[in-house]
């Protein structure tokens, strides 16, 4: 069953591609014709993508990875960093920290840097720092927090990028090619599409279309993290159901045991004894 319909898409404006003569050749199969010097993106290439990029996140989520979510441009970054917090993953919405996936360490020294300075608010030191230095910390924080706070959270790289307008987040399609994380981007008339393993054809300029899609995607994700909820619950009875079936077998091991103990220690003298005896 499809996740989303054409009709859908239609009123959302995601078929508006961009002027012809500003398009990416290799967008032509995503093209369904021209009209007013205007590209028209075939909506029917748009479904099946769309799905496909969600059954690939819904799996993702019931593995238990993350997927970091990429949007800068004034139209998404609201809609992006609101939908994705609500399913607890990852976002860049203000700008792309260079080195933020190939020099991860360095980006995670920072994160540690600002929880650093929460300890210090919390345990009384940063109200013995001079009035001067809480100034300075302060800045730091709210600079850190506003770069790097969506992602404080994420531990390790991450599994997939979702990417909004692949031309205006270039650095973090690159940088997760060089580390083999799959890209899965919205992806305009004008964009080249090679680098990206998950394209949907797509407006990426109007915010209803990014805020249909953006649904879609964690609504996808959502149901991957509930299915492995109840994977792990369902675990968890057997597993205690497979500790009460070993424990009366633990049970006779230890009793066992002291025999076995005692029978060693005979043994030894027993063999003590024989030389002697001759």
């Amino acid at each position: 069953m499809s996740r989303t319909n054409f009709e859908q898409l239609l009123e959302a404006g995601t078929h508006f591609g961009h002027l012809a003569r500003k398009w990416n050749p290799k967008m032509a199969p995503y093209i369904f014709d021209q009209k007013n010097g205007i590209h028209i993106i075939d909506l029917h290439k748009t479904v099946v993508k769309i799905d496909e990029a969600a059954e690939v996140l819904k799996e993702m989520a019931r593995s238990g990875r993350k997927v970091l979510f990429v949007a800068t441009k004034k139209q998404a970054k609201d809609v992006v960093a609101t939908k994705a917090a609500e399913v607890n993953m990852p976002s860049v919405t203000e700008r792309w920290p260079g080195g933020m996936l190939t020099n991860f360490p360095t980006i995670r020294k920072a994160v540690k840097k600002m929880n650093t300075i929460d300890k210090m608010k919390e345990d009384g030191t940063f109200e013995k720092l001079a009035k001067r230095e809480r100034l300075q910390v302060e800045r730091q924080r709210a600079k850190l927090e506003k770069n790097l706070g969506s992602i404080r959270d994420m531990s390790r790289l991450p599994s997939a990028l979702f990417v909004v307008d692949v031309q205006k987040e270039a650095n973090a399609v690159k940088e997760a090619a060089r580390l083999n994380i799959p890209v899965i981007a919205m992806v305009d008339t004008c964009c080249d599409p090679t680098p990206i393993d998950y394209v949907i054809p797509a407006n990426d300029d109007a915010t209803k279309s990014i805020e249909l899609i953006m649904d879609v995607m964690c609504k996808a994700i959502s149901e991957g993290l509930e299915e492995r909820k109840l994977e792990k619950e369902k675990e968890a009875p057997e597993a205690d159901a497979e500790a009460a079936s070993e424990a009366p077998a633990k049970k006779l091991r230890s009793r066992r045991a002291p025999k076995a103990e005692a029978a060693e220690e005979a043994a030894p003298a027993a063999e003590t004894e024989t030389p002697a005896a001759e």
